[in-house]
């Protein structure tokens, strides 16, 4: 078949160790035999940090703004670790909160389900959606180990000249401190970003923080949601015949928990990153879990939701051809792949993509998995665990067929 043409460029942000690997892998097996792949590179690989400063990170992140849609590979957050490991001059920065920051965006992870692989919470049948407030919170805080006896206080200075003063705590002893801050505008981003969503993808809303004791911190983010919702996106829901409510964070795991699925579940920072590991290992894996940064003025930045698969790129430098699950990776292109098609009007980009997705959900369908989703597969017949080479090569034959009919 000819090739499909792209118009505007990719931000492509490549990254490192294991998913490095199978970024390459999967360009090379599934989409350069098939697009013409138009895109910005950025090598957010570790050694490629250093050597800029970082600066790469946001110019990055820059671009997107730039040309709206990116697609972003796993990258390393340094440890005291990998500074040794890597001989870095300092831990640089989370490269996905620089980028979320910049961009100032709402994280969906959702899982991707196949037929043969249960949730472990057997009463889900949908897919949960988490959408993960990216900015401030415990990731942007002030922290200090106090050494000894002494008074800590929270200090304001207004620009207006006017201070505000009060003691946290009178210390005794050593201990430990943290200050966090959030901001209405971003706080204002997110709930919008939530609301837009729930209506483009047609799912009830749930918010949830735990305001009865967070009495200033959550409560603004509970007051800001639900102005916003009662101002601009009320009459939408109700047309829709779609739900938005919030509730105290306990009360939502144990609603979660008794669900059957189908909706999303807006989240604080930390509360986020925390829950979306739990529903997508309760439904399976981190490998099975899509994520895309969603900017209130309509940027869109893709990625695996997993890390990157450290045990296995040692593995694979040592000679062997780990079963590593590339499907969170794969999902990351071809979402991006399917918003370039959608905004510049490319049909054939956005239904490639597609068919890509439902040639790799057959694969495993049909009994053919990486060795993490072997032992999780109920299917009829013996789950066949391939390694990433042999398990892109099935997905590849499925496409053919798939672009074939």
């Amino acid at each position: 078949m000819e090739k499909i043409q792209m118009t505007t460029p990719l931000v492509e942000m490549d990254g490192d160790e294991m998913t490095r690997i199978l970024w390459k892998d999967i360009k090379d097996v599934l989409l350069l035999p098939y697009i013409e792949l138009k895109t910005e590179y950025y090598d957010l690989g570790l050694p490629e940090r250093e050597r800029t400063a970082d600066q790469v990170t946001v110019d990055s992140a820059e671009a997107t703004k730039k040309y709206g849609v990116a697609v972003k590979c796993a990258t390393i957050t340094p440890n005291a670790q990998r500074l040794d490991e890597y001989n870095l001059t300092e831990m640089w920065k989370s490269p996905n909160g620089t980028i979320r920051a910049i961009l100032d965006g709402t994280v969906f992870r959702a899982p991707i389900m196949v037929k043969g692989i249960s949730p472990v919470v057997k009463t889900w049948k949908q897919p949960i959606t988490i959408a993960r407030h990216a900015y401030g919170d415990v990731y942007r805080a002030t922290e200090y180990r106090v050494p000894g006896p002494g008074v800590a206080e929270l200090v304001f200075s207004g620009a207006d000249g006017k201070d505000f003063r009060q003691t946290i705590y009178n210390f005794e002893c050593a201990g430990v401190l943290q200050g966090q801050y959030n901001k209405d505008s971003s706080i204002t981003s997110f709930a919008r970003s939530c609301f837009q969503y729930a209506i483009d993808t047609r799912q009830d809303l749930w918010f949830s923080t735990k305001d009865t004791i967070s009495k200033k911190y959550d409560h603004t983010f509970k007051d800001i949601f639900q102005d916003i919702y009662d101002a601009e996106y009320k009459d939408q829901f109700e047309r829709l015949g779609i739900e938005y409510f919030y509730t105290l964070i306990d009360d939502a795991v144990a609603r979660v928990i008794r669900s059957q699925g189908g909706f999303i579940w807006a989240c604080k920072n930390y509360d986020g990153d925390v829950m979306s590991d739990m529903v997508s290992t309760a439904f399976g894996s981190l490998a099975m879990m899509t994520s895309v940064l969603v900017s209130p003025d309509g940027k869109y930045e893709y990625e695996a939701a997993h890390g990157t698969v450290t045990r296995h790129y040692y593995r694979y430098l040592e000679g062997e051809n780990p079963s590593t699950n590339p499907m969170a990776t794969l999902f990351a292109w071809t979402g991006a792949l399917a918003k370039r098609g959608e905004l510049d009007g490319i049909p054939a980009l956005a239904d490639f993509a597609r068919k890509l997705e439902r040639a790799s959900i057959a694969t495993i369908e049909s009994g053919v998995m990486t060795k993490d989703l072997a032992g999780l597969w109920e299917g009829a017949a013996p789950a066949k665990s391939v390694t990433t080479a042999e398990f892109l090569q099935a997905i590849r034959e499925n496409l053919d067929k798939a672009l074939a009919g």
